[in-house]
């Protein structure tokens, strides 16, 4: 197999390149300055909740200078602002940092007339960031049915939905908190489909479910709740319907998708001479059984290609989802990185990549894994073998047994998962 791909890169770090480039192509200081009005005169206050949210702030006061406004972000990923108060809370559990700074956000909102206007910035992590409980719903209660439902393998969108009507700042009811201002809502998508009123669950768009489907996914997914839980999925939920009043001067605009920075690691690979396959940004299901199915489309790929092919990058984004409960430490991810190894069985010529584009895959601050031919030998070398590490849901202590995890640190943006395979013809290797 040839040593180098592009400019005396190995397979894997030309990988982590393109890596790099999805989530550059997402950061909010590029983005913001290309979605953001002049600053409308009057008084301004922006608001914000998710992973990215602080640098969208920290953008924002580039462009208007400093603002009057309170943001919440996860731990490790707040930046200095002049005007804009950042505070961080808790991902993906939410704490009680996260909870008082959301009263305090609403108290802020509460002060609000129709003269003002509101800069909302929202990105994915702002379901746990925005926490306010409905009911006698308490914190605790709160903090287990998100682990419950986080361990349940429940797609995104279905989580986002039980969150809304657990809420009191979710499903519209933020941006009805500002009404009668005038509200613009900038969006960074990590959900596939771009669905705003599923990114960070929703809290400036309109909703078109109610409490009885909330009830049904817990159902579903075999989540146990208490009392006060049921007390409010019995009673008429708080999220703001379609066609209220309260959300018509709110304008809500998705700035930065997962397709852009797929399409912008593609490009790139394309400029490279590499052939393109891109299987989309809105893939969801089982880490280990997507990683079975890329594997199968990827050994296809190898077995048609001639000696004087060039290499295929298969390109795929969307969010993964693991329901296992092994015990292990591990995200959707670095699970589907290791159940790839396994099914590629050291198949010389295939080398892979699967990272949150945020930095954190699962609860822990790693990003994901980079794959390769090596990469079971090198696990057979110290002793352990990677079926074990599957079963018990430990991909991330596997990764980092062998020195392959991808450990970015705060990215500050989040646009999901980004998961791409080289493919090299079995004559060059």
């Amino acid at each position: 197999m040839p040593k180098t791909l592009v400019a005396g890169q190995s397979a894997k770090q030309y990988l982590l390149g393109l890596f790099d480039i999805a989530v550059a192509v997402a950061d909010p200081i590029k983005t913001i300055p290309l979605a953001l009005p002049p600053k409308p005169p009057g008084r301004v206050v922006v608001i914000g909740a998710g992973k990215a949210s602080a640098r969208m702030a920290e953008a924002v006061e580039q462009v208007w200078g400093p603002c009057e406004g309170l943001v919440i972000t996860r731990y490790g990923y707040g930046r200095a602002c002049k005007g804009i108060e950042i505070v961080e809370a808790a991902h993906p559990v939410p704490d009680e940092a996260g909870r008082a700074a959301t009263a305090r956000m609403l108290t802020l909102l509460d002060g609000v007339g129709e003269g003002d206007f509101v800069l909302a910035l929202i990105s994915g992590g702002g379901s746990s960031l925005l926490i306010a409980p409905a009911g006698t719903i308490s914190l605790a209660e709160k903090q287990q049915l998100n682990a419950d439902l986080l361990a349940s393998g429940a797609p995104i969108d279905q989580m986002n939905l039980v969150r809304k009507h657990l809420s009191n700042v979710k499903g519209g009811q933020l941006a009805a908190a500002a009404w009668p201002a005038r509200m613009l809502s900038l969006m960074i998508s990590d959900v596939p489909g771009d669905d705003p009123a599923f990114i960070a669950s929703g809290p400036t768009v309109a909703e078109h479910s109610d409490r009885g489907d909330a009830r049904d996914i817990l159902n579903r997914y075999g989540i146990a709740y208490g009392a006060s839980i049921a007390k409010v999925l019995d009673t008429k939920s708080t999220v703001i319907q379609v066609g209220d009043q309260r959300l018509s001067r709110t304008e809500n605009r998705v700035i930065s998708a997962p397709s852009q920075s797929i399409a912008a690691a593609g490009a790139q690979a394309s400029l490279d001479g590499l052939s393109v396959n891109n299987l989309g940004d809105d893939l969801e299901g089982e880490a280990r059984d997507l990683a079975a199915h890329q594997v199968h489309q990827a050994l296809a790929i190898q077995q048609a290609l001639g000696p004087d092919d060039p290499p295929v990058l298969l390109l795929s984004g969307g969010e993964c989802t693991v329901s296992g409960r092994g015990g292990g430490i591990g995200g959707p991810n670095a699970e589907f990185a290791l159940a790839a190894a396994i099914h590629l069985n050291g198949c010389a010529g295939i080398h892979g990549i699967a990272c949150d584009t945020d930095g954190v895959d699962g609860a822990a601050d790693v990003a994901g894994a980079v794959i390769g031919p090596d990469t079971l030998d090198k696990a057979r070398a110290i002793g352990i073998a990677a079926e074990d590490f599957l079963a018990r849901n430990d991909s991330h202590h596997f990764f980092e047994l062998i020195d392959d995890q991808v450990v970015p640190g705060p990215t500050l943006t989040n646009v999901n998962d980004f998961r791409a395979f080289i493919i090299q013809p079995k004559g060059k290797i």
